[in-house]
């Protein structure tokens, strides 16, 4: 079994605390990875905190992981020791129901394995994530890092960048059409650049009329205060897609009704209660409501070559390990642009 140092979160209430514990040794397919960043997630706080349902502590969270490959097993073939890497949402899957044969891993018929809290392939242990120094991965749920990229702002790309990616992809949004992308964070911040690198005219919806300069940096061409009712009156019929990335209670009904005759709200994020939907606001304008959930290995690599061609990275804030607790408070209150990431370095001095 191989050491390994982490935080973890030890019961619901508690802050994360340091954590000792073992990876699986390195099997003919796996390849250890050396983990030099990772960012935080917004599901990693909902996780911790038991709010998505019960888990087993000490839990290790972190899923937006990049590092450097330190030991490859004898049947690998993708990957070789030196070369950088990352991890993202889950680290394995059946491998055999449709989705996984068309390369849709994420949607895993029998059950995606989660990067953390999720059944390590023993069966015994639950899967800790990448708030710690090293990680063992089967080489097939590894992602090739380009080399010209900043590492600390790469890690957030494996969530945040593949959540946003995937349905811009999916649906092709690009040139000719007008985009409407709800909530200024980390996912929000991401969709801003990559609809408007792929042409799209985008428009920042926010309830916060201070980040209107911020969507204009990060490549937005207009920004709606919607606290203003008049001006989102004058919005109706506008838009070809709204890419919806708030997972706070909202209305519903008010996005739908600036979409055009056969448009799309996609949805990312996910409110914890039931929303209200109006059947008019989709039967009178042949609207859509669909979702997305991250994307498979396929499209995550395809998505990290992307923005390295594009210089395509997200807005970050680098911290040490020790100040997760303090980074978990300030992510509920907004108060980071756009996705805290940790410099595991700082774990070895802990």
């Amino acid at each position: 079994m191989i050491q390994t140092k982490g935080y973890a979160a030890y019961d619901a209430n508690s802050d994360l605390k340091p954590f000792d514990f073992e990876r699986r040794d390195v099997g003919p397919n796996d390849v250890k990875i050396e983990i030099l960043y990772c960012g935080i997630c917004h599901s990693d706080l909902h996780h911790v905190k038991g709010e998505w349902g019960e888990i087993l502590y000490p839990s290790v969270p972190g899923h937006e992981i990049v590092g450097r490959i330190v030991s490859v097993g004898s049947d690998v073939k993708k990957f070789k020791e030196g070369d950088l890497a990352g991890v993202g949402c889950f680290v394995d899957s059946c491998r055999h129901c449709h989705s996984c044969r068309d390369g849709l891993e994420q949607y895993c018929e029998n059950g995606f394995v989660a990067t953390y809290g999720g059944e390590g392939k023993d069966g015994i242990a639950p899967t800790q994530g990448g708030y710690s120094n090293n990680i063992v991965v089967d080489e097939q749920y590894v992602l090739r890092v380009p080399l010209n990229m900043d590492l600390a702002r790469v890690a957030p790309l494996l969530c945040a960048g593949i959540t946003t990616y995937s349905p811009i992809r999916e649906w092709k949004i690009g040139e000719g059409h007008k985009v409407g992308i709800v909530g200024l964070g980390g996912l929000g911040h991401m969709a801003v650049k990559i609809a408007a690198s792929k042409g799209a005219d985008v428009t920042m919806l926010s309830r916060s009329p201070e980040k209107a300069k911020d969507a204009h940096e990060l490549g937005a061409h207009n920004f709606v205060n919607t606290r203003d009712e008049e001006l989102v009156k004058s919005m109706a019929n506008t838009f070809d897609f709204i890419i919806n990335t708030v997972s706070a209670p909202h209305d519903y009904n008010m996005l739908l009704a600036m979409l055009k005759r056969d448009g799309t709200m996609i949805l990312l994020g996910a409110p914890p209660a039931p929303a209200e939907i109006m059947a008019g606001n989709l039967l009178f304008k042949r609207r859509r409501i669909v979702g997305s959930l991250i994307g498979g290995i396929a499209e995550t690599q395809e998505m990290l070559d992307y923005c390295a061609t594009h210089n395509i990275l997200s807005d970050v804030e680098v911290i040490p390990i020790d100040y997760v607790n303090e980074a978990y408070e300030r992510m509920v209150k907004g108060d980071v642009k756009y996705r805290f990431v940790i410099d595991m370095a700082t774990l070895k001095q802990d």
